[in-house]
């Protein structure tokens, strides 16, 4: 498997922040970077054909304005794409990372599905372009990538800041267990601090799998704690990172019991939505 991953940008306050958080992920593991911009089909020049429309009398002389314009548009949008990149990759060459451009037309889901087979992770930021106009919304296609990415997805938050100490959100599923045994392998997180905690309650069985997760990262040499918290699982979490000042959450994409609802439908997006650090979420 190639030593890369793939940092999605597109132009938004937080195409900044992905690229800084990929500097990061990048100098503690000397991956490379892939920055990766997608140009919609309608940006790549696929005009719609409105002919039909046109009134007798003006249809070639309309036809033609509305070629030229698209014709313009198209490039307009491919040089603009071109400078996000540049842009994009000068700041991580300030920050001495290695990274390359890809530049790609038609849809993002499908550009994600070709490229993602030889990286590591994949980067997202968590709005796009209409960012400061919709804060209490996600980026249109954050929710289709969390979907689809078969590849561990890094979700930053608005600005980086330096990580010190990480959460894992473990409720015993399949997916949970591969949240922590992909933080034990991953030269990311070596020399954190990191935290399992269970939302619900201190049964044996839960007790168990937590200590089965901390030997996990304790035989990786990575220093863990444990811990139960009551409540709602959004609620909880979120409660404990901003008292205990975590710098990032870990999550299973899919898991089962009360923490399942993080992961499907509206909660999952409400989860990632409210959160103000940022989130890696394991298959």
């Amino acid at each position: 498997m190639t030593n890369k991953i793939i940092a999605l940008v597109d132009g938004s306050t937080y195409s900044k922040s992905v690229c800084d958080h990929a500097a990061w992920i990048a100098g503690r593991s000397a991956y490379a970077v892939e920055l990766m911009h997608v140009l919609g089909r309608r940006e790549g020049g696929a005009g719609s054909d409105l002919s039909g429309a046109i009134s007798l009398g003006a249809r070639s002389a309309l036809l033609k304005e509305l070629s030229s314009l698209d014709e313009q548009r198209a490039k307009l949008s491919l040089t603009r794409g071109r400078a996000i990149l540049e842009d994009a990759k000068a700041l991580l060459e300030d920050s001495g990372v290695r990274a390359t451009e890809h530049l790609r037309h038609g849809d993002l889901i499908e550009a994600i599905s070709e490229k993602q087979s030889d990286a590591q992770m994949i980067l997202i930021g968590k709005r796009g372009e209409a960012a400061d106009f919709a804060k209490g919304h996600l980026g249109s296609n954050l929710e289709r990538v969390v979907r689809s990415a078969s590849k561990p997805l890094f979700i930053a938050s608005r600005a980086f800041r330096p990580i010190g100490n990480v959460l894992i959100a473990y409720d015993g599923s399949v997916s949970a267990m591969r949240a922590v045994d992909y933080v034990a392998r991953s030269p990311i997180y070596a020399g954190l601090g990191i935290k399992i905690v269970t939302v619900g309650s201190a049964t044996d069985d839960t007790k168990k799998g937590l200590e089965d997760a901390k030997a996990m990262l304790l035989a990786a040499g990575l220093d863990a704690e444990t811990g139960i918290l009551p409540g709602q699982p959004e609620e909880a979490l979120a409660k404990l990172i901003d008292d205990a000042e975590f710098g990032h959450l870990v999550m299973g994409a899919s898991g089962h019991s009360r923490l399942r609802s993080l992961f499907v439908g509206s909660t999952s997006m409400e989860m990632i939505r409210t959160c103000k650090v940022p989130i890696l979420l394991v298959r």
